[in-house]
């Protein structure tokens, strides 16, 4: 019997998923087996499923991004600008889930 092809961990992966973003809307989305993940700017969607299969040897079923652009804010009355942070709430078949409370 042949084996199961296993994932290769890349170290592009660990560049891909950069942290696990934690509020109250991303924890009502976990009831529904989502889980939501601060992503480089410059990642795609198949490489985000693939970063995720690969490090929490899960399923993903769908991968949906969405590009949060920074708040212009002041400090000290100059002005500047915060960073644009990119999200990607990936869903994961019936059965699969992720801790974000654990490290990789």
């Amino acid at each position: 019997m042949a084996k199961k092809p296993t994932k290769v961990v890349d170290n592009r992966h660990y560049d891909v998923i950069v942290a696990p973003h934690i509020t109250e809307k991303s924890t009502l989305v976990s009831e529904h087996n989502a889980v939501v993940f601060k992503v480089a700017g410059d990642a795609t969607k198949p490489e985000i499923k693939a970063a995720v299969e690969a490090l929490f040897s899960v399923k993903v079923t769908g991968v949906n991004t969405i590009v949060q652009k920074g708040k212009t804010k002041k400090w000290k009355g100059a002005p500047y600008k915060r960073s644009d942070i990119k999200k990607a709430i990936v869903t994961l078949a019936d059965g699969d889930q992720i801790d974000v409370t654990t490290g990789i």
